[in-house]
């Protein structure tokens, strides 16, 4: 297997006890560690009406990160696209490859990244209507190659600045309708394992052979995401993982904007239906130590037949949750800047 290459999704966590402000002071700083460590990309998450996580919008931090790192490519995992202007997203994104040339990308989806109604007071006009994304999609390739957006007006729209460079179009998917897209336009592809456990080898093998290269990329490039916890400390592996057990049940409980720590949920008893959402949900994450990391890493990768693993981190302390990138760096033996 060739060198697997190790990303960064980046949801901004508020742990209990914290607050948004000092969430996105350690944005800034893992970035600058990931950067240093030689991450390939650090992306960030658009959500929104959340309690416990600090932004929905990803091209301002991205702005703000550019300037703190050197190489390591920064983007959206991602833009929620009905929630937004197809030109003000080309636009936004123009200016940041202004800014940092060869260094950004443009993660896209089609879900909300919330409930419907807040989706809705971000765009009223949203119809939720699936055929709209892929509009979308083609009018935003249209904009950022410079060509005439078709049956809009015949005055030409550009998407300023003008600029030599392009920020590089991802297609974030769960499902294998998405893959198909993402083929279809010559995108890259990460399939978000941390959201659906099911079906992304196939997704990614559909999305190979239905290919059809691009301005933008000529070959096939995919990634899965997934959520990740590594450390030498057996104890911390054991908590991280109750941790990340009960947050993704409290999501199917309704129960997402609760803060807790783990001295708040160890006792916590599920029933036999709750178990079993467990262990499906598990399916969804890759915790360990570094030599079963890097065992359950590479599989993942043969498995999807990708080159990248994307890594959302939740630790009780933000000391673990930079060790455990530092710990997959060395393990896999990431370049240093």
């Amino acid at each position: 297997m060739k060198n697997i290459k190790l990303s960064v999704l980046d949801q901004t966590p508020i742990r209990k006890g914290s607050n948004a402000s000092e969430s996105l002071q350690e944005t800034i700083a893992l970035a600058k560690l990931a950067d240093e460590l030689g991450y390939t990309r650090y992306w960030l998450s658009e959500h929104h009406n959340s309690l416990t996580l600090a932004t929905g919008s990803p091209e301002v931090m991205i702005a703000r990160l550019g300037a703190e790192t050197k190489q390591i490519r920064l983007g959206s995992g991602g833009m929620m696209m009905p929630n937004h202007s197809t030109l003000r997203v080309a636009e936004n994104f123009r200016v940041l490859e202004a800014l940092y040339p060869n260094r950004i990308d443009l993660g896209m989806g089609r879900a909300p990244g919330g409930d419907r109604l807040t989706a809705h007071l971000l765009n009223p006009s949203n119809t939720f209507d699936p055929q709209h994304y892929i509009q979308q999609l083609r009018d935003l390739k249209q904009l950022l190659n410079d060509e005439p957006l078709e049956g809009i007006s015949e005055v030409k729209v550009n998407a300023i600045p003008m600029i030599t460079t392009a920020p590089n179009l991802w297609i974030l998917t769960s499902s294998g309708e998405s893959a198909a897209i993402a083929a279809h336009f010559g995108m890259a592809l990460s399939f978000a394992q941390f959201i659906n456990p099911v079906g992304g080898a196939e997704a990614i093998k559909l999305y190979k052979e239905k290919f059809l290269p691009s301005t933008e990329l000529s070959n096939p490039q995919t990634s899965v995401g997934i959520f990740g916890f590594c450390s030498d400390d057996e104890e911390k592996v054991k908590r991280a993982q109750a941790l990340m057990d009960y947050r993704l049940l409290s999501f199917e409980r309704g129960q997402s904007n609760t803060l807790f720590s783990y001295e708040d949920i160890k006792d916590e008893d599920y029933d036999a239906q709750e178990w079993q959402r467990v262990l499906h949900n598990r399916k969804r994450m890759a915790v360990g130590t570094p030599t079963i990391m890097k065992e359950k890493l590479e599989q993942i990768c043969k498995e999807f037949g990708t080159d990248e693993i994307i890594m959302s981190t939740f630790t009780e302390t933000k000391e673990d949750r930079f060790d455990s990138y530092r710990l997959l760096a060395q393990t896999f033996g990431l370049k240093a800047s």
